[in-house]
């Protein structure tokens, strides 16, 4: 496997994991361990899936929280994380 995708790959899974849960005025759980569909599509060119799109809109009213979180923002907030968002049809969070 490529040092390149397996190093992200691991950081993000051992990120996931560090992650609780947190609640939300709108009776959404903050977990950003539900965003695990669209980790392909955030690491890399390939389009999300369609569970990406479904679990980027639940946890639509938690981005915020994701991108002021030091350990997510790199990953919440790059090139490829606003793609998959305007690919879902889910507005980029300005926070």
């Amino acid at each position: 496997m490529n040092k390149l995708f397996v190093f992200p790959l691991v950081v993000v899974v051992a990120l996931l994991a560090l992650i609780t849960n947190v609640p939300t005025s709108s009776a959404v759980t903050c977990n950003v361990v539900e965003l695990a569909p669209c980790l392909g599509a955030m690491t890399s060119p390939a389009p999300p899936s369609g569970a990406c799109c479904t679990k980027l809109k639940e946890q639509k009213p938690c981005l915020c929280q994701y991108k002021r979180d030091p350990t997510l923002r790199g990953y919440v907030d790059s090139p490829n994380a606003r793609r998959v968002a305007s690919t879902c049809g889910v507005p980029f969070p300005t926070c």
